[in-house]
């Protein structure tokens, strides 16, 4: 079987604060630490054989990706999308007419950042060329939450950033061994039951 399986980074002190991270270069907290554990074992224990472990560059995916034990790839087509201007800042913070702007429109970018579409349009390039790498075997794919997302609409089809939740250290898998990617699971988190959050 050839798959992607995208996983979300563990957990970082923002992330537990409720903040917008994007290109901020956070370390995982020592939940983070546990969870990335955690989900490598999962990985492990369900998947085919790892033929790549291919990250984001930033701290908190290199280090979830280092629990793997393997060498690992950067990719920085899998980077989170750039918040500009609300990176660091609690959606509170965020006034309600840009909200809903971004929400209404993919091409919107948040001053100095990044439109969800141009992440859609590189994350895309990426799963098409893991997948044509991947022709037996898993590759391990550590991102994050819009990167994360973006690929779960490029198996689709179809645009999922507002209808879906990513959890920290979750497990999404995507096959690709049948000419087109199909969705297989999303959103795993059951190989966190085990861990206190704090």
């Amino acid at each position: 079987m050839s798959a992607l399986v995208v996983l979300r980074h563990g957990r970082t002190q923002a992330n537990a604060a409720g903040l917008l991270l994007g290109r901020l270069d956070v370390d995982l907290d020592e939940v983070g630490r546990r969870q990335a554990a955690a989900l490598a074992g999962a990985v492990r224990a369900t998947s085919g054989p790892i033929v790549a472990v291919v990250s984001s560059p930033l701290a908190r995916t290199m280090q979830t990706a280092a629990a793997f034990e393997a060498p690992v790839t950067v990719d920085d087509r899998f980077v989170e999308l750039d918040y500009g201007a609300w990176d660091g800042r609690a959606i509170s913070e965020v006034s309600e007419s840009m909200w809903a702007a971004w929400r209404a429109d993919p091409h919107f970018r948040p001053e100095g950042g990044e439109s969800l579409h141009e992440v859609e349009r590189r994350v895309a390039a990426a799963c098409r060329e893991w997948a044509e790498r991947c022709t037996e075997g898993v590759v391990v794919v550590v991102t994050h939450v819009s990167p994360l997302k973006a690929a779960v609409g490029w198996a689709l089809g179809s645009d999922v950033v507002w209808q879906t939740r990513v959890d920290p250290a979750s497990i999404t898998r995507i096959d690709v061994g049948a000419g087109r990617p199909t969705l297989r699971s999303f959103n795993e988190t059951g190989h966190l039951e085990h861990l206190t959050t704090s």
